[in-house]
Parts: structure tokens; sequence; C-alpha cells
């Protein structure tokens, strides 16, 4: 992305993945515009880090193919609260066309969400 145009994951008030050997880490502060009614983090911005963040680990370990996500599988563990959290993504299995990434969502030490998502390599 751009300066210009930072992209979807700025518009929920995160940065950008920091991506590694396949697989990311993306760090940010939640705050009560990302909570749900109850008062928990919205469980629509814990999908969208987790599939953010995976998107980036497959990204890391391809040329010129681009990830995009045909099945994402979020379960939500335990409710977030505004603070620091913590997503990692680890690319799990690669083949032909088709990738699989797991992703952890942790606050203060504990897993609030585990996600599974396989993505499709199409020419980017």
């Amino acid at each position: 992305m751009t300066d210009d145009n930072p992209g979807f994951i700025a518009l929920v008030g995160a940065p950008d993945p920091e991506p590694g050997d396949g697989a990311a880490r993306l760090v940010v502060e939640v705050d009560d515009r990302h909570l749900n009614p109850a008062g928990a983090v919205h469980g629509g911005m814990l999908a969208t880090l987790v599939d953010t963040t995976m998107g980036a680990a497959v990204r890391s370990i391809v040329d010129d193919e681009a990830p995009a996500t045909s099945q994402l599988t979020v379960t939500y563990l335990r409710p977030g609260k505004p603070g620091r959290l913590t997503v990692t993504a680890k690319v799990s299995k690669r083949g032909e066309s088709l990738t699989m990434c797991e992703a952890e969502v942790e606050q203060e030490g504990a897993t609030l969400v585990h996600a599974l998502a396989t993505f499709a390599l199409v020419e980017g």
C-alpha cells in the first residue's frame, strides 16, 4: 500500500502486519470504538485482524501470486477488552494452488481467538 492508500486495515485503526518467513505479526491497541454493545472487542474486528495477518504470512512466501481468502474459520475462545492485542500467523501447509494458515490473537497472555484459513493463490 502507499501512504495515500493505506488499505482496509487502516480503517479499523490497525497497522500493517510485519511479515516474516511464512509468518506475520500484528500488534494493535484496541479502544472503545472497537467494542460491541456487550463491551467486548467486536468479532468482526478480530476476524479482520486474523485474516489480514494470515494474508501477510502467505504473501511472505510467494512471488508472483496473491493470496485470496477462500475459507476462514474463527473460533472465539474468550472476550477481548480495550488494550493491546497481538496477532501471530504462520503458514501451516502449502499446496500447488491452496495454502493453509493458522493464527491466534492474544491479550495479556491469554488466547482470545484461534483461526484457520485456506487461501487460493492467484496470479498477482
